[in-house]
């Protein structure tokens, strides 16, 4: 029994060879995926976090703009304006930059963007803003 034991030990070796390879083969595959994956999400996140961040700080420096254009010639019909550009202002300065994982990011980022078109509207101003790898512009 003693000299089957050792081929037998060899056979399973043999055999089993496969198996161990197939699950060493995933552990290396599994962890060099992983790492791979958190490279291309931060890349991914911080292109898209700098679309986002420019796109709002476009609006910030619009409503600024016209905030202080207007408080030159204070009347009825432009405090409505500028009630309608402290909203917006009040928004982005609340809006959470420092928190990628804030549930409602989109929802309020959302928000500001309907509340940039109603204060377009208010300010009888086109607004285009469009961010492409060609060019990001903000027209009037």
């Amino acid at each position: 029994m003693a000299a089957a034991s050792p081929s037998s030990d060899m056979f399973d070796e043999i055999v089993m060879a496969e198996e161990r390879f197939h699950g060493e083969g995933y552990q290396e595959g599994y962890a060099e995926g992983s790492h791979v994956g958190v490279v291309e999400g931060r890349r991914y996140g911080s292109l898209h976090g700098a679309k986002i961040g420019s796109e709002i700080g476009s609006y910030l420096g619009f409503a600024l703009t016209w905030q202080c254009l207007l408080q030159k010639c204070m009347d009825e019909k432009n405090s409505k304006k500028i009630r309608a550009l402290d909203s917006l202002i009040g928004m982005i300065q609340k809006f959470p930059y420092e928190d990628p994982t804030y549930d409602k990011l989109q929802e309020d980022l959302e928000k500001i963007r309907g509340k940039f078109k109603q204060v377009c509207s208010v300010l009888n101003v086109q607004s285009d803003f469009r961010i492409g790898t060609e060019r990001s512009l903000l027209t009037f």
